[in-house]
């Protein structure tokens, strides 16, 4: 065998094209990915989100020469999962091969940046892949759904996804007509395209001073069509790139390459040499998308030595149809095998094809499109993953599968035996799977398919199956001749319910069958208690709701073959089998339009738009790393509470590129930093109190050398009990120091004893955590200067002046010799305020010991688990209220989840405290507060910073005052709402509150009552899918609540040339920051917004700024920035009234010439706020925002599914500074709020999950944390920003924006909620319940109580929550 190999030719020269650029790849870098290449190549527009192949961030077109079409191919790929050898031969186009700033910008770029769609701009590069990938790929214009379709794998965290969707539907093709229709060439040069409608816009034209503007992005003739190439205009000048005539010429051969440590990677052409392979490597690990094998070597550090390639052997790619079947080669890729199907289908026989069309519709909710275009057949019925969504439906379908042996013997295994185990199956080591063989269907034989996940689109199975029955035709009825019943998500493997299936060969298809059937089935599938992913009561019923689905589904086929009526479905019933159809999104966007200056509301272009979407814009770990400069990795605790007995580095020091552990005794100066109080270790030195508390730090050459390194630092621990939950805080008195807090209004307890209380409820409402997942992790690039007299640091965060502060406090500089520097974040929502700093710290001090630079950046699951969270909370009521539903007294007790250092806590606390009464007049409150210490990372800033859980506890307890009464919760929101010169329960009045005016025109809008009967309608006709809806208000007060905060610097530079350079205090991380203050000093110097510039954010420029968080920043830096301003204009007013200058320019010249100086500090404060916890009164709010929302929600009451069919927003933004970046807030923040009320559920190992180890966190990555995606946003997406409502309090009368609207997500939790009323009302349970967020599709269905939930579980049964 080794003489054979020795014999074979092997390429020589193994090459990769990338953007046109012939590159020869090294023969060292088996262990490299693609992404990991391209960003030590300089190429790093495409970013690293996530490492798993989850987010599309790393998202690269790949070109390849398909030697048997004779023609070039082109599919999106996961950077991050693809081996950087698996590319040979191909060509890959990134973000940067399509446009930049120098030559012009792509159409596909260009349509991004114009329509608002890339905020932080992290992920934007990946959405560009993605859809010029399918623009490459289609041999006809797409349709809106191929394109959203082919969205689906990549995230985004910032825009709430409208903007893109509506920037990338113009090249969708939906009428001919459409497309003769006049370009933007055509249009003159200054004319503005609204970005929304994709029409001219007289708003953006000089010397219109007011106008309103309401834009439909896809009603009616709102929208405009463009063709590949003409959107651009005339910028764009490059030609695409083709595919290089060498690669379409070269003959393809096998390869064998080498890695870092020991890893070798082989690429056999044909069958007999990947044979002569495995033979002589038995444990060598075949791959073809690398999906699975990529991330078992990534997070769970799995030693793979020998790869093998089998994307290129031909006999593994087969794809054939006889008249028995389909026979699909092993390694044909799962987008392949989807047009196979369709191809099928179309050609044979309907009744043939039920088992391809059950693949096809799974294979829709498989995976996001660049996992299908890589992963294959074999590699997913060969990892044997019990939550497989196709070995179910192989089973039940009765596949089978040919295996070859190495020496060429094959055999034929039915799927139903090939899978013997957790991952084993029946395949010797010197075995592999060659082909799969699905037999065509038969008369009366139907399969279907079955899937359940946390998220619909893009995400691995909570329970799926694939059923199957073979009927026979009797005289009045069918009698079942052979059946299959498969579960995955049940056991270790892909469960046949034998049993089951035994019973149903010879009974009649009928109501007694399906009776007898699930009570079988009940107690066939068993699952344990500690099973791993909980859920058990969830997971057993969704097993009868999918066999019930099931007879409904083949009634209903039965049916429609016109033979037997005897299995008619009552009308009600149809909708349990309604497949699943999104249409095409829609958006519309309403408001006005305040001129002020040449800039001011104007919907202006975010200022970094088109470096974001050519993949220029730098962030933190884009900087090139300095000479000698060294990568980090943290050494962390694994134990949630316990004493550390040793530290042993021994191993770590043999590792590759190892350059020391440096751990608390190493610290120049003081080891405890904090945001407020001192009460966090760099380095844990005794005790550690959370799992991924920071024990050490690993430096080596490489960032993988580093990780390596850290994991082989050996620790050994004394554990010591650990507090996990609210409920244990509570239980054993674990408290912060001094963090009680209480508020009063009146006299509770005299309104409770009075008697005007007609009605008093008592109550606890728990609320879950949320994870950040901003999409660029922590990164931080430090070094000295002039030999460590002075430290410079690079950042992702919000809060540079607290970097320089702790890393001066570490490393005893003083704050003048500590610069920290931030050009832009990819995104922070509050959790890059203060949790950057400690990484940061961390990675100070090998870079001053050392002297030689350092950079840290931390992979996905480490940022997820370290980092901390929105705080989850526990909320104690009792309200007192009149028969009317006015409430008259609320008592109330909030408990948060602080973790094992203070943080942010206390204020978090307060300031949940100050909105636990949302909009509402409550005559009399109680609000008291207190900080729980437990064993968990941190939590801390999350967007709304406590607002939202205080009103979301608000909101649970006036719907269930309304179900008391027998009242819709509109109603009681109504007549409760606060009004103009109310005292809240911290002394503040309200004053120009616009609440009723919002609340009476989202009325109006979103045809309420209209909806509201057509919902009551719907419901009545249909039994097993409802639909629910909610309208909620909200108000939230702007300003930090610690008076000190409300203050901002800025610096002003004019220049000769007539532009500008403005450096503030704030953070641009995607909030369009820099761009609204930029709209400030262009107005107040009346020059055109792109004369003005800012570059970064540096403590060495501005000093002392306060964190760039409360949705206050445009407020304060604004400020600022326009006092510089008008300080300028001041000293240059004398020049310029001598005379009348042509342009800006020619007066700062004269100006120059008489020595005015043209540069000015800005400061403001806002003024006639604070507040004394002391005596519970003050004003700590500048100013309100308001806001309400109204959705409207479907239901599938059998599985928990959900979707979101209309949300409208109404929102008071006084004059917005730039209405195009303020909708795009709220669209953000309505989606991201979305994800906390029904999407993203923490779990943690705590009491309720004992089958995640103490203190651990479970969903720590895109594969268990999941976030909305495109295909989960409203179908109908609307916002309107109030009119006519200048806000005396702001700059410009504007208001701030980045986190009111947040909370109005909750419309959907209350409208999923109704729902459920709906569906409970059914079996006659019409009590109060508790619904908790977020509203997964677990508790969605528990909660809808029918006979396929009672088995398992009772009425009132609550599903687990981590808080």
């Amino acid at each position: 065998m080794e003489s054979v190999e020795e014999e074979r030719e092997w390429e020589v020269e193994p090459i990769v094209y990338v953007n046109g650029v012939r590159r020869v790849l090294p023969d060292d870098s088996a262990h490299l990915t693609l992404l990991q290449y391209l960003r030590d190549t300089g190429l790093t527009g495409t970013k690293l989100g996530c490492g798993e192949g989850g987010c599309g961030a790393c998202t690269v077109m790949v070109s390849f020469h398909d030697q048997h079409l004779k023609k070039s191919q082109h599919y999106a790929v996961n950077a991050c999962l693809s081996p950087l050898y698996s590319v040979e031969g191909m060509h890959v186009i990134t973000v940067e091969g399509l446009g930049n700033r120098q030559q012009g910008l792509h159409p596909v770029q260009e349509s991004l940046a114009n329509a608002h769609g890339s905020q932080c701009g992290y992920c934007t590069p990946g959405f560009i892949m993605s859809m010029y990938a399918l623009l490459r790929s289609s041999k006809l214009r797409p349709s809106e759904e191929e394109i959203e379709e082919s969205l689906a794998g990549n995230l985004c965290r910032c825009t709430g996804y409208r903007p893109i969707i509506d920037a990338f539907r113009v090249f969708a093709k939906s009428y001919d007509s459409l497309y003769t229709e006049s370009s933007p060439k055509s249009l003159r040069s200054d004319t503005f395209v609204c970005p929304s409608s994709g029409k001219p816009c007289s708003c953006r034209e000089i010397g219109t001073n007011n106008c309103e503007d309401s834009f439909s992005s896809i009603s009616g003739n709102g929208k405009q069509y463009f063709s590949h190439n003409e959107i651009d205009g005339s910028s764009y000048s490059v030609n695409e790139l083709i595919f290089p005539s060498e690669l379409q010429l070269r003959k393809i051969m096998p390869l064998k390459l080498d890695g870092v440590g020991g890893i070798k990677w082989y690429r056999p052409i044909d069958l007999r040499h990947l044979l002569n392979l495995k033979s002589r490597y038995p444990d060598a690990k075949l791959v073809v998308g690398n999906t699975e094998v990529g991330i078992e070597m990534k997070l769970k550090n799995a030693q793979y030595k020998i790869l093998i390639a089998a994307t290129h052997v031909p006999e593994l790619n087969t794809l054939k149809i006889n008249n028995e079947g389909l026979e699909i080669g092993a390694s044909v890729r799962l987008t392949e095998l989807q047009q196979f199907l369709k191809l099928a289908i179309s050609e044979r026989k309907a009744h043939e094809t039920s088992a391809c069309k059950a693949l096809l519709e799974q294979l829709k909710w498989f995976a996001g499109k660049q996992i299908k275009n890589v992963a294959s057949v074999g590699g997913n019925i060969c990892t044997a993953s019990p939550i497989s969504d196709l070995n179910p439906l192989w089973m039940a379908s009765g596949a089978t599968f040919q295996i070859i042996n190495c020496e060429g013997t094959i055999r034929t295994v039915m799927s139903k035996n090939f899978f013997l185990g957790y991952r084993k199956v029946n395949l010797g080591k010197s075995e592999i799977l060659l082909s799969v063989f699905l037999p065509w269907t038969r008369s009366f034989e139907f399969v279907k398919e079955f899937k359940q996940a946390h998220r619909r689109d893009d995400d691995i199975a909570l329970v799926n199956s694939g059923m199957r029955v073979f009927l026979k035709e009797n005289v009045d009825d069918y009698s079942v001749i052979d059946a299959s019943i498969v579960f995955g998500g049940v056991g270790p493997v892909s469960l046949a319910a034998s049993q089951t299936e035994a019973f149903l060969i010879g009974k009649v298809w009928n109501k007694k069958l399906l009776d007898d059937a699930l009570h079988l089935l009940k107690d066939e599938i068993s699952i344990n208690a500690d099973a791993p992913g909980g859920m058990i009561e969830f997971r057993k019923s969704l097993t009868l709701s999918f066999f019930f689905k099931f007879y409904l589904c083949v009634s209903d086929m039965i049916k429609e073959s016109g033979s037997y009526g005897g299995n008619s479905l009552p009308m009600k019933y149809q909708s349990a089998i309604m497949p699943y159809y999104r249409p095409p999104s829609s958006g519309h966007q309403s408001y006005q339009s305040i001129k002020n200056g040449t800039a001011i509301g104007l919907s202006s272009v975010h200022l970094s738009a088109k470096l974001q979407v050519t993949g220029e814009a730098e962030y933190a770990d884009d900087v090139p790393m300095p000479p000698h400069a060294l990568h980090a990795a943290l050494v962390l605790s694994t134990k949630a509470h316990a004493r550390i007995i040793s530290i042993d580095d021994s191993s770590a020091k043999s590792s590759q590129g190892y350059n020391g552990l440096f751990l608390s005794k190493d610290i120049p100066g003081c080891n405890r930093i904090g945001a407020i109080l001192k009460d966090e270790d760099v380095f844990a030195s005794e005790f550690v109190t959370c799992v991924g508390q920071i024990i050490g730090i690993v430096v080596a050459d490489t960032h993988e050398n580093a990780r390596l390194a850290a994991n082989k630092v050996h620790i050994e621990y004394d554990e010591l009990p650990a507090v996990l939950s609210i409920q244990s805080a509570i239980q054993f008195g674990s408290y912060y120091p001094n963090s009680e807090r209480c508020l009063v209004k009146g006299n509770v307890d005299l309104c409770f004893q009075s008697g005007a209380c007609e009605k008093i409820i008592e109550g606890e409402v728990q609320v879950g955590g949320q994870e950040h997942f901003y999409l660029e992790t922590n990164s931080t690039l430090v070094w000295t200067v002039d030999g460590g007299n002075e430290v410079h640091m690079i950042s992702s965060t919000q809060n540079p002046r607290l970097h320089q502060e702790s890393i001066a406090k570490v490393l005893n500089l003083p704050l003048s010799k500590v610069v920290c520097k931030t050009k832009r974040i990819g995104g922070g929502f509050g959790g890059k305020e203060t949790r950057s700093v400690i990484i940061a710290a961390a990675a100070c001090v090998p870079s001053y010991l050392l002297k030689r630079p350092v950079k840290i950046t931390l992979d996905r699951d480490t940022d997820m688990m370290i980092t901390g969270q929105r705080h989850s909370f526990l909320g104690k009521y009792k309200v007192g209220f009149t028969n009317s539903g006015m409430l008259m007294a609320l008592d109330l007790q909030l408990f948060n989840n602080a973790g094992n250092s203070s943080d942010l806590s206390f204020s978090v606390l307060e300031r949940a405290m100050f909105h636990s009464d949302n909009v509402y007049d409550i005559p009399n409150i109680r609000v008291l507060g207190n900080v729980c210490r437990t064993n968990f990372p941190s939590n801390t800033a999350f967007r709304g910073f406590g607002g939202p859980q205080g009103m979301l506890i608000a909101e649970n307890w006036i719907q269930r005052v309304a179900m008391e009464l027998h009242k819709i919760p509109e109603e009681i929101r109504e007549i409760n709402l606060q009004r103009e010169g109310y005292e809240s329960h911290y002394g503040q009045q309200l004053e120009n509150c616009t609440l009723i005016k919002v609340w009476d025109e989202l009325k109006e809008s979103s045809q309420y009552l209209k909806v509201c009967e057509a919902v009551n309608i719907f419901n009545t006709q249909n039994r097993w899918k409802k639909r629910g809806i909610s309208m909620i208000p909200t108000k939230f007060g702007i300003s930090f609540t610690a008076k000190h905060m409300n203050q901002a610097g800025a610096l002003v530079h004019v220049y000769l040339d007539g532009t500008v350079l403005v450096t503030h205090g704030g953070v641009e991380m995607g909030q369009g920051l820099h761009t609204k203050v930029a709209q400030v000093a262009a107005s107040a110097f009346k020059i055109p917004l792109s004369s003005v510039f800012i570059s970064e954010t540096s403590t060495d420029k501005v000093p002392n700024a306060s964190a760039t968080a409360a949705s206050a920043s445009s407020d304060i830096y604004g400020g600022a920035v326009l006092d510089a301003c008008e300080k300028i204009k001041s000293r240059m007013e004398p020049i310029a009234s001598q005379k009348k200058y042509t342009s800006f320019s020619e007066l700062v010249q004269a100006c120059y010439m008489e020595r005015i100086d043209l540069s000015a500090h800005g400061f403001y404060i806002i003024p006639d706020i604070g507040f004394d916890f002391k005596i519970g009164k003050g004003m700590p709010f500048n100013y309100y925002t308001y806001g309400a929302a109204f959705a409207e929600v479907e239901i599938d009451t059998l599985t928990g599914d959900f979707h979101t069919r209309m949300a409208d927003i109404v929102m008071d933004l006084g004059h917005s500074i730039n209405p195009a970046i303020d909708i795009g807030q709220i669209e953000g923040a309505f989606v991201q709020g979305m994800g906390w009320v029904a999407l993203e559920e923490v779990k943690w190992g705590d009491e309720e999950h004992n089958w995640i180890k103490p203190g651990h966190l479970y969903t720590c990555g895109p594969g268990n944390y999941k976030l909305p995606s495109v295909n989960d946003i409203p179908l109908k997406f609307k916002v309107s920003l109030l009119k006519d409502v200048p806000n005396p309090r702001a700059i410009h009368s504007s208001k701030a924006v980045g986190e009111p609207p947040f909370f109005l997500s909750s419309a959907v939790l209350f409208a999923i909620k109704d729902a459920i009323i709906a569906a409970r009302a059914e079996e006659g349970y019409k009590e109060w319940f508790p619904l908790d967020n977020p509203a997964t599709p677990e508790r969605i269905r528990m909660a809808c109580v029918d006979d396929f939930t009672k088995p398992f579980a009772s009425a009132d049964y609550h599903p687990k929550l981590s808080i």
